[in-house]
């Protein structure tokens, strides 16, 4: 059941720059295979995406993540990923989980956030499967309700509970592979962790756990074997 490379889509937010980034570098440190990663980003979906952002929707791909199976011509698998996240294991691991009984996969968290307000002060809708749509596996083929007319239409809530399935479609991954910072104690066999709360990059959560590792990956995503000394005020 190899498909290569694997097909990641990573949620992109002009706020939030840097964790796309690092979130890539993690992939890429820890994966055996190939890996193909894709932003998904407002500014380049205009084409098939153009509904208003809600006062609620606390990043810019809140909705966007579901246009993941049209992007993908509704053939195979993709996993879709928030930014917030770290990647702590071989990506081939979860992509090996893939059931085609399935029209989606998820961790399936039992979690009620306490807070009314999470990183830059964006409000923490409370609703039922929260969190459950952070990380998607998608078979597109078993997607096809997820037309760019209905997810610019489809109410938000409906979209992000998979009310647009059965549960019956909705498979399983190990909660491991969406392990939520301050939500969850610290666990060294976590495999992705979501810094949904937060994340060290915003200066309130600076030691929270992983945070060490983020900065690690963080580190590589900057590094060159050789720099040239060019300051920002000589470019351009």
């Amino acid at each position: 059941m190899r498909s290569l490379p694997i097909r990641v889509f990573v949620g992109y937010d002009s706020n939030e720059v840097r964790p796309y980034h690092v979130l890539a570098q993690s992939i890429m440190d820890t994966a055996s295979v190939p890996v193909s990663i894709t932003p998904v980003r407002l500014d380049q979906l205009a084409w098939c995406h153009d509904r208003e952002r809600h006062p609620l929707a606390s990043t810019e791909f809140s909705i966007s993540r579901f246009l993941v199976p049209f992007l993908s011509g509704y053939e195979g698998w993709s996993l879709f990923v928030d930014c917030d996240f770290l990647c702590r294991a071989d990506l081939s691991e979860l992509w090996q989980m893939r059931d085609d009984r399935y029209a989606v996969m998820v961790a399936k968290h039992d979690y009620t956030p306490d807070e009314d307000k999470k990183f830059l002060d964006q409000p923490q809708t409370k609703y039922h499967r929260k969190n459950w749509s952070s990380l998607i596996l998608f078979n597109n083929a078993r997607c096809r309700a997820l037309t760019p007319e209905v997810v610019d239409k489809a109410p938000g809530l409906m979209l992000h509970r998979f009310e647009w399935l059965k549960d019956r479609e909705i498979g399983e991954v190990p909660i491991d592979w969406n392990w939520l910072v301050g939500v969850y104690g610290y666990s060294e066999a976590a495999r992705m962790v979501h810094f949904t709360l937060g994340g060290p990059y915003f200066s309130e959560y600076a030691d929270c756990d992983y945070s060490r590792e983020w900065w690690e990956a963080y580190r590589r995503s900057q590094h060159v074997t050789q720099t040239a000394d060019i300051r920002a005020a000589d470019v351009g």
